[in-house]
């Protein structure tokens, strides 16, 4: 499909109240366009594009995924979470640990095996995955991957393995799920090829995603490109595969939690409005049964192999008949001796090891409600009960908004800002929440982009605001492992392809509505006050009696900026639902196109 003619009249630009283009000007002109300057793009990533802006998608495309492929290889040549730092050695080596564990272990054993050391904690999806990326490494190096003696292994050909599975993984899965997305999204919504490619280049470049996965190492691109492709299935209407997608970034990583009461409220919305449709919900429900039961098929089907073997979860703790990791006060309720309780240990252990309510409310600080609360008020004199129940009544609250607005709205077109927000809400107030995880409300977030206005001033200022402060307050774990200087060139670079400060203050110039002033006031002092915090933290010691002091300061600045970006989202949310309509007249008669 080619690109707009450089010969065709262009319309005028219009502009709406909160300063963002209009459709007819995203449809018909390139993203970035200023009145002043005619047609000369407004920001360096549309003025890279701007000559390709008559190619063919399929001749763009390929460029477009070897620059960011470059981009991630080359962050890979640095360190990653471990590296020389024993015993425990990282996020790195634990993924290399699963990988032979579970190639080395009978199935049966994969979530029983040295828990104290690198104990698997994720779905069985992630268990496959090591198990594949295990027998294709031992093809090329049995040594990287030999249980007990290769702990801690820092070959650099292992290294050079290890990335690559990260980009092979992330092209199979994340890349495709994210152009197909853009693709749709950006013809759901009238947006012009050219115009989405900038998103997608801008989508693909996102710092956070590049800097955990391909630097610090790990694999949340496969989860985020199974949301991708779910939101991709509900585009296109196909509501039995979004299932599928969703129930596979489930069985990935538990986090995609954060994403399953927006999935759960549109899908139950789609059911009953306009009129109730009994065959969706059923088929929707079947599916999503049918695809749990694959995806632990092979973990029930191993146990019961190894126990008709011989082999046993924890034989050499406890003997074939060990007790149930959950509720062993209850184990005498189940007969040892029956057929179906390697069935039942072995499930249960999975889920005692993916949902850790044993830990406390947090681990390490990050900038969320709980740990900010705690710089105020001790939590940990208070009883892990009662904590988890506050954490779940604060999430509830804060989670069901959003999904009473999808539930009653089910308009494909939002459903990125009510996964975006239930995230937030997630990651604000639910338990054992990690610093990695503000990636899942930024990802649906910044796919905004792909949409009508997505590249326009206001809505490059928002998701550019919530990116920037997320992987600021990813810093202090970033420098742990001295990764300064990638988290500075990918963030600036990232900031400065879109315009955004602080390379550029040129996305606060809209008009002069509250709306706008509004923004342009938080945000500028968020931004300097990370500026300000950098030069401390880089400068300053902090006082003797206070050595987290900094990091205490990013994660209370951290935890106000996330809590803004969960109300924009939602208020968002509702005004693209139409439940609060604040559109011009003119733009009502147009409402249900994008449907």
């Amino acid at each position: 499909m080619v690109g707009p003619s450089p010969h065709k009249a262009r319309r005028k630009v219009k502009r709406t109240g909160n300063g963002s283009e209009t459709a007819g000007e995203v449809a018909s002109s390139a993203p970035g366009t200023a009145r002043a300057t005619g047609n000369r793009p407004a920001y360096p990533l549309a003025a890279f594009l701007w000559p390709a802006r008559n190619v063919s998608q399929w001749e763009i495309l390929p460029l477009i995924l070897m620059t960011v492929g470059l981009f991630r290889w080359a962050a890979g040549l640095w360190g990653y979470s471990g590296f020389q730092n024993p015993p425990m050695h990282g996020d790195y080596e634990a993924q290399r640990h699963w990988m032979e564990l579970t190639t080395q272990l009978p199935i049966s054993q994969w979530y029983f095996h040295d828990l104290e050391y690198w104990g698997l904690d994720y779905p069985p999806l992630t268990a496959y995955h090591s198990w594949l990326l295990g027998k294709i490494g031992g093809i090329i190096n049995p040594a990287w991957f030999t249980l007990f003696t290769s702990r801690g292994l820092e070959d650099p050909s292992l290294k050079v393995f290890m990335r690559a599975t990260v980009i092979v993984s992330e092209y199979l899965i994340y890349i495709p799920a994210a152009v197909i997305f853009v693709r749709r999204l950006s013809k759901l919504q009238g947006v012009n090829t050219w115009t989405a490619s900038v998103a997608l280049v801008a989508i693909l470049m996102q710092p956070g995603t590049i800097l955990i996965d391909h630097v610090h190492f790990q694999y949340n691109t496969v989860m985020l490109g199974l949301v991708l492709a779910t939101m991709s299935s509900v585009l296109a209407g196909r509501f039995m595969w979004s299932c599928v997608f969703f129930v596979l970034a489930l069985g990935f990583k538990q986090m995609a939690l954060y994403y399953a009461p927006a999935i759960f409220a549109y899908l139950l919305g789609v059911c009953i409005f306009p009129r109730v449709n009994i065959t969706r919900f059923l088929g929707i429900a079947f599916f999503t049964a049918v695809s749990f039961a694959i995806l632990f098929l092979p973990i029930l089907l191993g146990a019961l192999y190894d126990a008709h073997r011989g082999v046993y979860a924890r034989r050499d703790l406890f003997g074939p008949f060990a007790p149930l990791p959950i509720s062993n006060q209850y184990s005498y309720l189940v007969n040892h001796k029956a057929w179906y309780y390697p069935l039942i240990q072995d499930i249960a252990q999975v889920i005692h090891r993916v949902f850790p309510f044993a830990r406390g409310l947090f681990e390490d600080k990050v900038a969320n409600f709980w740990c900010a609360l705690n710089v105020v008020v001790k939590l940990r004199k208070y009883p892990s009960e009662l904590l988890q129940q506050a954490s779940l009544l604060l999430t509830l609250a804060a989670i069901s908004p959003p999904c009473l607005v999808i539930f009653l709205k089910p308009r494909k077109k939002i459903l990125p800002l009510a996964l975006s927000t239930t995230a937030w809400a997630f990651f604000l107030f639910s338990f054992q929440v990690h610093e990695k995880s503000v990636l899942l409300p930024l990802m649906p977030m910044t796919v905004l982009m792909a949409g009508k206005h997505g590249l326009s001033k206001s809505t490059r200022a928002w998701v550019g605001f919530a990116n920037l402060i997320g992987v600021w307050t990813m810093f202090p774990l970033l420098e742990r492992v001295d990764l300064r200087i990638p988290y500075w060139t990918l963030s600036l670079l990232w900031a400065y392809l879109l315009g955004l400060p602080p390379t550029s203050f040129s996305v606060y110039k809209q008009d002069g509505s509250w709306a706008s002033l509004a923004t342009t006031a938080i945000h500028t002092s968020f931004y300097l006050l990370m500026g300000a915090w950098h030069l401390a933290e880089a400068f300053l010691a902090p006082p003797r009696t206070k050595p987290d002091l900094w990091v205490v300061i990013n994660v209370g600045v951290g935890a106000v900026g996330f809590g803004i970006c969960y109300l924009w989202c939602l208020w968002s949310l509702i005004v693209e639902s139409g439940v609060a309509d604040l559109s011009p007249k003119s733009e009502k008669s147009r409402f249900k196109k994008s449907q």
